[in-house]
Formats: C-alpha cells, structure tokens, sequence
C-alpha cells in the first residue's frame, strides 16, 4: 500500500510511454525525401536573389514612382522594398520549418526532470545531446541546404544594413568640410537683423548693445523651408559692441573686428543651444540650456560649463556705406562637437 501511494505521490498522472513511432512519408520515400531537400533548399537559394533585388530597387527605382491599386496609394520603392525584405525573411523561415518537419530527425526522446542545477555529467549529456541533434539535422549529408543556408544567412542581412545609408553621407574630411564645417557666410555678405532682415550699420551700434543677426543671402532660401531651417541652424549670428580699452583682440584677429564691434556665431558648442543672454559689464555670454559662459571680450573662450570649445567667431568688416559684412565664412565648424572635428584650430586662451 505505501509503495502505491509513493508511485501516486511521484507520478499523479500515470505514464503513458512514447507512442509507437510512425514513420514519415519522406523517411519512406526516396523521391519524396529529395524533393523536400529541393524544397527547403529552393527557400534558402531564393533569398540571395530577393536580397539583390532589394539593393536593385533601393539604388535603381526612381524615388518618384508610385503605386495605386484598389485604393492604395503608395511610394513604389518603399512598396518594393518592403515586399522583398519581407519575402526573403519569410522564405528563410519557411525553409527552416520544413527542415525541421521533412528532413531533420523524427525519433521522440523523453527523460526525467531534474534540478535546475546541472550536475557536470548532466552538462556533458546536454553536449552529447546537441551534438546528436546536429547529426539528426542531416547537414553533412544534405550538403544542398547546408550551402544554400550559408548563402541566404548573410544575404538576409543586407536590406537591414543597405538603409543605413539613408542616415545621411559618410563622415569623411571632405563631406564635412563641404557640410558640417561650412555655411552660407561668405565674403561680402551683410549681416542683416533677424527679423526684419535690416542691415547692420556700425555707427548705429551702441557699447554695449548686442544684435541678433542672420546672413542677408539667407532670403534666398524662403522658397526652400527645409534648405532655409538647415542653414538658418550653423549662420545664426550675433553681434555686439564693446569699449575696445576693455577687451582682448589677439594679433590674428585685429581685422576680425570694426572698433570693438565683433561678431560670434549664436549656437552654443556644447550642444548647439541658441544662446542670446548678454551680461555686458563682464562681457559674458550664458547659454541658457546647459550654463555654459562665454567671454565675448577674450575671443568667444568658456569660463564655464560644459562646453570644450570656444564660440567660433566671424570675420567682419564694413563696406563703403559703413554696413557690417563678414570677411568670410567661419573658420572653425560652429555648433556641437562631434568627434569627427579637428579642434586645433579652435581659439584657446593666450593665442595669438
């Protein structure tokens, strides 16, 4: 009695036993057998061929095609690009599934539960397990799947990493120079106010006064909102007016200003916060974000906060009219740091 209640106690539901097993019609079937193989191997083979597509389709098909069909009314690449990244994720699928169904072993295994646990020889039954299983799946004989898998895996991964070119040009010296370290300042070009687009005259300007600017060529680009916000964020500008007696002009920077007039670039080098609040008494300049100071009477260096670099100035002088314009473009990138810069041609404090 007390052994049945033990066997009640250890198994509650009595142990049916592993059902008699019933072979597959591939196991029994040579042709069958090969065409399952044929099958799983056509799955894999076909996704290299969508993965080219894809890259076809993402260089190739004009940005401007679309598609309307039943309501739908869509951008033919996106279209296209969806429908082949996602046959060739499927078709990877599917393959596997039918391996496992049709080809890979089909015996049932069972065994008894143990601890969580492992014991090392417990461990060393696992390693043999998996190695049995590696053997189930066939692979050194069925060479097909085996080759057409190695093919499809790693063309798979290529629609995923082909749209990281969409993150924007490579970092290289030259597209920087050509966009993160240029902006539409140039010789010539007047500083005109914010708002109402007036160009800046020295004589109007008080000590102390600060002004808000932009490039007067930015009106070029009110036809072009997104272009316009693009430049708008590396040209903003401000300017101010200090007692020459009271500030630093390095020897490198005499013609940088016009009688204690200067101008520095109103995007903060830490994160690239616009910065306008003007203590004119020390000369400083606070970013509001992140406290960053600048010292606009010592060539734009920090005093404090976060920010590594100083605020990049700009060259100016006046036309005949007495009119404010820039000498030329920035000399050093304006805005956040980013890796990529070189700083050794960022002003440091005591530079001449």
């Amino acid at each position: 009695m007390s052994s049945d209640l033990e066997v009640t106690h250890t198994h509650p539901v009595p142990d049916p036993g592993i059902p008699e097993h019933v072979e597959r019609w591939v196991d029994v079937d040579p042709d069958a057998s090969r065409r399952a193989e044929r099958q799983v191997a056509a799955c894999f083979g076909a996704v290299p061929l969508l993965a080219l597509g894809f890259i076809v389709v993402y260089f190739f098909m004009p940005k401007t095609w679309a598609v309307d069909f039943a309501g739908l009314h869509a951008q033919a690449q996106n279209l296209w690009l969806g429908l082949l990244g996602g046959v060739a994720t499927l078709l990877v699928g599917i393959g596997a599934v039918q391996w496992a169904r049709l080809i890979m072993g089909d015996h049932e295994i069972s065994e008894e539960r143990h601890p969580a646990g492992s014991t090392t020889a417990d461990r060393d039954e696992a390693l043999g397990e998996m190695n049995e299983g590696i053997a189930q799946s066939d692979l050194p004989r069925r060479k097909l799947i085996g080759t057409t898998l190695k093919i499809a895996l790693p063309s798979l991964a290529l629609p995923a990493l082909i749209p990281l070119l969409d993150m924007g040009p490579w970092p290289g010296p030259g597209t920087i120079a050509a966009t993160l370290a240029k902006t539409i300042w140039s010789e010539g070009v007047h500083l005109v106010t914010d708002v109402t687009y007036k160009r800046i005259k020295a004589s109007d300007m008080a000590v102390g006064e600060l002004v808000n600017g932009v490039p007067e060529n930015i009106q070029d680009l009110n036809n072009d909102p997104a272009g316009r916000a693009v430049a708008l964020a590396k040209a903003a500008i401000i300017v101010v007016r200090m007692d020459p007696a009271t500030i630093k002009i390095p020897q490198s920077r005499k013609d940088w200003q016009v009688d204690g007039i200067l101008c520095y670039s109103k995007i903060c080098t830490h994160v690239g916060c616009p910065i306008s609040l003007w203590e004119h008494q020390t000369h400083h300049l606070l970013c509001p974000c992140h406290q960053s100071t600048f010292d606009l009477g010592n060539s734009g260096v920090v005093v404090f906060g976060p920010a590594a670099r100083s605020l990049p100035q700009l060259p100016i002088t006046t036309d005949s009219q007495g009119y404010l314009v820039a000498r030329s473009d920035f000399t050093v990138p304006v805005g956040p740091s980013y890796f990529e810069r070189d700083s050794t041609h960022d002003y440091q404090n005591g530079d001449n």
